[in-house]
């Protein structure tokens, strides 16, 4: 890889950990913030899902005008609308500003799909993995150092962490436009705006999902984001609940979780993408993961939580890359964008519904109710991952699917 190219990894590296950096600064702190302006528990649930609903509506949105203008112009008005969100929680007087503060972030989201698609566009796919696991490393470390920075820049106010959050994002809007360059070239760009295909439609959209490469890899997408984050949204509520945890111990638990992951996808998975084919790495993963969360459904011992967080680290580490790798080397080269922000809303739609999900099943059966949900869900990953096999036959010859199978 060239310099150039080089500098830019570094850029979106650097990105991606500032903007999950404030993200998380905030995220801890937010029911406190809320409580203060007399916020029920269940409107403190709503501004999470609040925001989530803009990043389902937003992120396909902005992926397909990127791939029609280009990333770099859709980067700095994300980030400036992240900026306005943290600016608004900051200076908020009311519980309405809040709300408005995390509708705007949501709406003008979609910076993780959107730094996956510059990786994209200037990595050849044989290194895209390794690559892509470096987006994912920086994501981690940015959620393991954020709750502790914020807990502490709390201690000035609770309003103070949103300050510093936006002066983060600030500062990220201001790299793109003085040193990220745009990773698309004008020609790309001009045939692109009058391509009908690369048009903003459902129709474009619902495509995806009827493409013998795609389509599959959406699904698995699904499942495994249901899964996972019902792991996830709910592992809190049940060290709390099941290990008898308090914060502290929860939270050096996560920090193990995020160690682990930062690990596996900034350094295992370009050594794993060498050894082994990648849809092998998929279905290995799948089967894992679900193996693991099945068994931490049933695990009241810290000792075994500790060990079972391993493997579920390693195969979920290994799923959320290579599941963003084998879609952009599915897709012809002007729906990455669009494509990669379809991925990003059935993520979201699953960190909407899981928390509420797992909260009923934890205290309406137990623990074990979250094992077994979970991995069901992996079940269905694997089924499809399993499913009909696609002939080359079938293709055009020019199509990324057929490049893909024949390779």
């Amino acid at each position: 890889m060239d310099k150039p190219k080089k500098r830019q990894l570094v850029l979106i590296f650097a990105f991606v950990f500032l903007d999950l950096l404030g993200y998380s600064l905030i995220l801890p702190l937010l029911p406190f913030y809320a409580s203060d302006f007399g916020a029920t528990i269940t409107l403190v649930g709503l501004l999470g899902t609040v925001n989530g609903l803009g990043q389902l509506i937003a992120a396909p949105v902005i992926g397909r005008l990127s791939d029609r203008y280009g990333r770099r112009p859709l980067l700095i008005v994300a980030v400036a609308g992240t900026v306005l969100g943290f600016l608004l929680l900051g200076f908020a007087k009311n519980l309405s500003m809040i709300f408005l503060s995390r509708a705007v972030d949501g709406l003008l989201g979609g910076n993780t799909a959107l730094a996956r698609a510059y990786i994209t566009d200037i990595t050849e796919p044989q290194d895209r993995a390794k690559r892509l696991g470096l987006i994912g490393a920086a994501f981690g470390l940015g959620f393991i150092i954020g709750p502790v920075m914020g807990g502490v820049l709390s201690l000035a106010g609770l309003n103070v962490p949103a300050f510093v959050a936006a002066g983060l994002a600030f500062f990220n809007l201001m790299a793109i436009i003085i040193w990220l360059p745009e990773s698309l070239t004008p020609e790309e760009r001009r045939q692109r705006r009058t391509n009908p295909h690369t048009a903003f439609n459902l129709s474009n959209l619902l495509d995806e999902f009827r493409r013998p490469c795609v389509g599959p890899l959406l699904i698995i997408s699904l499942f495994y984001a249901f899964a996972f984050t019902l792991f996830q949204s709910n592992f809190s509520l049940y060290a709390k609940e099941v290990l008898k945890l308090n914060v502290q111990n929860t939270g050096l638990v996560l920090t193990y979780v995020g160690l682990l992951s930062v690990i596996i996808q900034g350094f295992a998975i370009g050594k794993l993408t060498k050894k082994y084919k990648e849809r092998r790495l998929i279905t290995t993963s799948i089967i894992l993961l679900g193996i693991s969360l099945f068994i931490w459904g049933f695990t009241r011992q810290i000792w075994l939580i500790l060990i079972i967080l391993a493997p579920i680290a390693l195969s979920a580490g290994i799923l959320n890359t290579l599941i963003t790798s084998q879609i952009t080397k599915a897709v012809y080269k002007e729906d990455v964008g669009g494509t990669l922000g379809l991925a990003s809303s059935l993520q979201t739609m699953a960190q909407i519904t899981t928390p509420a999900v797992g909260g009923l099943l934890l205290s309406g059966l137990g623990p074990w109710s979250l094992g077994i949900a979970s991995s069901i869900f992996m079940v269905f990953a694997l089924l499809t991952a399993l499913g009909k096999s696609i002939k080359k036959s079938d293709l055009d010859n020019q199509s990324p699917c057929y490049q893909q199978i024949a390779s």
